[in-house]
């Protein structure tokens, strides 16, 4: 083989894997961008959707205050006419008042004298199909009036009790373009209003052409079919092939569309492609070109060489020529030290092609690794589940033999073996953390306690020029709640208030029993436990407020801040069932309230104590439900020599089978993840609903589904049987003190 060759074969194994690689790269990226602009077009539908149902509730909020009206009290229509024109001044909405037939006794887009109509039947099919006290969203009609594409909002008007009229706004359709001028689309992607019929209402590109026109077939069988979903070969009413993504607006029903061309999914993959084959060629050109003129310049070198020798054999002086290649050129001074010269030469070539080689495969192996824990992460909830399993298997058994084992060494033995299925349970919880596994420890408890404890966390943010003052009611009610999810919500207003003080001030946090008479801050009626955070800071502008809970968003600098503080906040305060209000202005300070409701326990859950000494003696009846069978030879001993008459099912659905054959017990214990249809927590639920006279407690090492069962005691696991048998006795001791 020629140098030249060679040299190009060098070339070419240090650039095509390079290739290789750059190749897997792209094909990731594609993918991600993908499933990003994927979950981009779902939560703008969803957001979208949600504005939809504010604007149809914005309407209903004004019939609302419209019924009020004490005109209607005196029977005064043409009084009431006039409020209500006042109301609706223009020719895009209308107010009608209709009796409890339907017929139409007003309408302000007709004089008060040619007000009585016949019934709308579209609304009178709501009604009937409606409860009597229900808002009614309709479907697009066409106006008989406008003969424009409306759609109405139908309220009950009610004195006494008793409903008196039914009052309506008609809007026309084109109001709700507003939408897209206040929530701005991409220019190239399509969003459409539909009613649930799927006839489009609005639209932000070319609403005049296709308003009015029912959506494609199969997005309408789609929407009819599920709450919101993908179809990923869609195609648009102008015939362009789409992605489509449609979301339900949970109050009035209607969907949000959006479709976006499949060229846009596709056009930065492809652009990074071209470049990537541009760049290949002319890689793959420099390599060739230098191959030849390295193999040229190395092939004159050599044919000196070849006359060198051929001399040097001859006897004739050998004459120094300069290739410009320092190995030639040693070789050409002096033969003798040919063969070493080339030999360091080979060497260093290795060495080159060695490293280009390592850092190939390191950046595979890089690549690989990070597909690994990726799949790892998704895996390692499931393998949790399974490993508790495994793990309570033995740590009830090793409990029970160091209970009918006397012997010191075999104790000394059996004790080893804890301490490594301790070791398991601590790989267990790591196993967790990685795989992102959230086990929410929902808690009753009383805030003022939990605030006077954070303190010390609080204040250990705040610079000395900031006072720090904590008051609150001493018979606060319980709420139910995350307690490390509360301090973290804490946390972050407290850092908040602090970097809106630069010069100092005072944060105040005031906490107190308030009862709603009626719904008020998207809450409703009810008992609450008030918090109010106050602060003497800089405050924020009606902009800033209006995206404070947005995530992401800050008005720090890069670096500064994360954006996901207030958004934690406003998240605690929606999953404990509650809420956060915002108050605030430039210059006049800052104000955060939650609201948490009451729960419906009189105290808490005590606390349990696995560590106190406890002798293994219980009587009483139990039904043990667990699917796994290893779990279930290991525990039901233990449960027999706790001194339990027990029963075991493998399933919800068994369990609850023979629940209802009439056989009562004292106390169900149950896994959470099982087969069937009926899991740990349905089964807890149809128990306590049930069966009141039987407790229940459950077990879980991992579970995807939030357990909100405040009155329920939970076990993790694995759990030893000290911690069993406490808490199976504390729930017998609980329905003895309930029974006398």
């Amino acid at each position: 083989m020629r140098i030249r060759t060679r040299l190009l074969v060098l070339f070419l194994s240090v650039l095509i894997p390079a290739f290789i690689t750059a190749g897997i790269g792209i094909s990731y990226v594609f993918s991600e961008t993908q499933e990003a602009n994927r979950q981009s077009m779902r939560e703008i539908a969803q957001a979208l959707a949600l504005v939809v149902d504010r604007e149809m509730m914005k309407r209903e909020a004004v019939l609302k205050t419209l019924a009020t009206s004490s005109a209607l009290d005196d029977g005064d229509l043409q009084q009431f006419y006039l409020q209500a024109k006042r109301v609706a001044p223009t020719i895009e909405s209308s107010i009608m008042l209709s009796d409890l037939h339907g017929n139409v006794l007003l309408n302000t887009r007709l004089p008060y004298q040619a007000n009585r109509r016949d019934p709308n039947p579209l609304i009178k099919s709501l009604r009937e199909q409606a409860e009597p006290d229900e808002t009614i969203i309709s479907d697009m009609y066409e106006s008989t009036i406008t003969k424009r594409l409306s759609f109405l909002i139908q309220i009950p008007v009610k004195r006494d009790n008793q409903i008196i009229y039914f009052l309506e706004m008609s809007v026309f359709a084109s109001e709700l373009q507003s939408v897209f001028q206040e929530q701005r689309l991409p220019s190239t992607w399509n969003g459409s209003i539909l009613d649930r019929n799927g006839i489009i209402a609005a639209r932000n590109r070319n609403a005049d052409k296709f308003v009015g026109k029912s959506a494609r077939t199969t997005i309408v069988r789609l929407m009819q079919e599920s709450y919101e979903g993908f179809n990923n070969d869609g195609q648009a009413l102008t015939g362009e092939a789409v992605t489509a993504f449609f979301s339900r607006a949970p109050r009035s029903e209607w969907r949000f569309l959006i479709s976006v061309p499949q060229s846009e999914f596709k056009r930065s993959a492809y652009n990074a492609i071209m470049v990537v084959g541009i760049l290949s060629l002319l890689f793959f050109g420099l390599a060739v070109a230098a191959a030849f003129i390295l193999g040229r310049n190395a092939t004159k070198a050599v044919e000196k060489l070849q006359e060198s020798a051929e001399k040097l054999g001859k006897g004739e002086p050998v004459v120094v020529s300069r290739s410009g290649v320092y190995e030639f050129d040693a070789v050409s001074q002096a033969m003798a030290k040919a063969s070493e010269s080339l030999s360091q030469t080979h060497t260093e070539l290795e060495r080159r092609v060695n490293e280009a080689v390592a850092m190939s495969e390191r950046s595979q192996r890089a690549l690989l690794q990070g597909q690994k824990l990726e799949a790892l992460g998704r895996l390692t909830g499931g393998i949790a589940h399974d490993f508790n399993n495994v793990l309570q298997t033995l740590t009830t058994g090793l409990q029970i033999c160091l209970l009918n084992i006397s012997g010191e060494r075999e104790r000394t033995l059996l004790q080893s073996c804890q301490r490594a299925v301790t070791r398991g349970v601590e790989l267990a919880r790591k196993l967790m953390a990685f795989g992102r596994v959230q086990d929410a420890r929902l808690e009753t408890l009383n805030v003022g306690e939990q605030m006077r404890q954070a303190t010390p966390l609080l204040t250990g943010t705040l610079p000395s020029n900031i006072e720090f003052r904590l008051h609150h009611d001493h018979d606060l009610w319980l709420v139910t709640i995350d307690p490390l999810q509360f301090e973290l919500a804490l946390l972050n207003l407290t850092i908040n208030a602090r970097d809106a003080m630069p010069d100092g001030g005072t944060i105040s946090i005031e906490a107190c029993n308030e009862r709603l008479a009626m719904s008020e801050h998207e809450l409703p009626a009810g008992e609450y436990v008030r918090i109010r955070i106050t602060d003497t800071g800089t405050g924020m502008s009606e902009e800033v407020s209006a995206r404070a809970f947005d995530p992401f968003f800050t008005t720090k600098s890069i670096g500064e801040g994360s954006g996901m503080g207030l958004p934690q906040a406003y998240g605690f305060a929606k999953q404990s069932g509650g809420s956060l209000l915002l108050d605030s202005r430039e210059g006049m300070g800052t104000s955060f309230t939650f609201y948490l409701p009451r729960t419906k326990l009189t105290s808490a859950l005590p606390k349990l104590d696995a560590n106190t000494e406890h002798p293994y003696l219980l009587t009483g009846s139990l039904l043990f439900v667990e699917d796994d069978a290893l779990v279930r030879e290991t525990i039901v001993p233990a449960l027999s020599l706790a001194g339990l008459d027990v029963q075991v099912a493998k399933s919800g659905d068994e369990a609850l089978q023979v629940l209802e054959s009439g056989k009562t017990f004292d106390l169900v214990f149950s896994d959470v993840v099982m087969p069937g249809t009926i899991n740990g927590i349905d089964l807890a639920q149809i128990v306590r609903a049930r069966f009141a006279s039987t407790r229940i407690v459950l077990a879980t090492g991992y579970s995807e589904r939030r357990v909100n069962l405040p009155d329920v005691r939970m076990l993790a696991k694995p759990y030893s049987m000290d911690e069993l048998v406490v808490a199976l006795s504390s729930e017998l001791q609980r329905d003895n003190d309930r029974a006398s």
